[in-house]
């Protein structure tokens, strides 16, 4: 098989195959574009970032934050929007609290960021510390895993985002007191006790195995084992391939369309159009004939 790329993206394929036992070939184009200056548009950059070929995360595979996922999703419903990078003080004056927003198209999606504080006496959130820069990622989300107790029987963990901070379920100030709290909270509903079920909030994509992703890739027990394996579980759903939180599914872009970052450039607020781009994939057979 041969590929002929004039695009001047970078462009792959694979191979797949569904529940059924049908063969997919996927082929995915990936452009890298320059965020333009005001009033101008967005243009290819010279160099090309690679389409990624596996999954990669900010720090330990499985224990941290996930970065960019494999460019090869066979099928995705929806459209995701993704973005990672920090918080800024508006102005470079250091503060303790932000608010971020990301807008594109009719999306949009907001949250605070707030600079690094811990759990103090009676499990109460301790007084943020000033920051100039704060990334955004899940592992400063809340969450994570409550395995400070000595019986392993009481470590637990929470499953929408299991590499976070704040999280604990059991309550003990010797457990609790001291331990980080997230550095992101929704607007309406700031995180005040490390029990309850907060949002995560971050800009990228979530992990495979979190909640409420994890479900859709289907069941995998004995009769799958016995019956199915090795292709995917009748109960497999393509949403599985999203890698973007819920809210940050939209419909297709078109091209064309605003961005609009808040507090997440030096400059405070930051707005471009989103080019638009025709990428036909013209298939050609060794028989003759070709399918567009």
């Amino acid at each position: 098989m041969e590929l002929l790329n004039t695009t001047g993206m970078q462009a792959g394929y694979t191979m797949g195959i569904q529940p059924d036992g049908r063969e997919l070939l996927v082929v995915a184009v990936k452009g890298t574009f320059s965020i333009p200056e005001r009033g101008e548009k967005a243009a290819l950059v010279e160099k090309q970032l690679p389409l990624v070929e596996a999954d990669t995360f900010t720090g330990e595979p499985g224990h941290s934050a996930p970065l960019y996922e494999v460019d090869y999703a066979p099928r995705k419903p929806r459209c995701d929007i993704l973005l990672n990078g920090s918080a800024y003080a508006p102005g470079g004056k250091a503060t303790s609290r932000v608010t971020v927003g990301l807008q594109v198209g009719q999306f949009q999606k907001s949250f605070n960021v707030v600079g690094d504080r811990v759990w103090e006496r009676g499990n109460s959130p301790g007084a943020p510390q000033p920051f100039i820069t704060l990334p955004i990622t899940y592992d400063r989300a809340f969450g994570g895993a409550d395995n400070f107790h000595q019986d392993p029987a009481k470590h637990s963990a929470y499953m929408p985002n299991p590499i976070g901070r704040g999280y604990h379920k059991e309550l003990s100030a010797s457990l609790v007191k001291g331990t980080s709290l997230p550095n992101t909270e929704e607007r309406s509903q700031p995180v005040k006790v490390p029990d309850k079920a907060y949002r995560p909030m971050a800009f990228g994509p979530v992990g495979r195995g979190w909640l409420p992703r994890y479900p859709l890739a289907g069941t995998y027990d004995q009769d799958w084992i016995d019956n199915v394996f090795p292709f995917l579980p009748s109960d497999f759903k393509d949403d599985y391939y999203q890698s973007a939180p819920p809210d940050q599914q939209c419909d297709y872009l078109r091209g064309g369309e605003s961005v609009v970052l808040i507090n997440l450039t030096p400059t405070g607020r930051t707005s471009f159009d989103l080019p638009s781009v025709e990428v036909p994939v013209v298939f050609f057979f060794k028989k003759g004939g070709h399918e567009q």
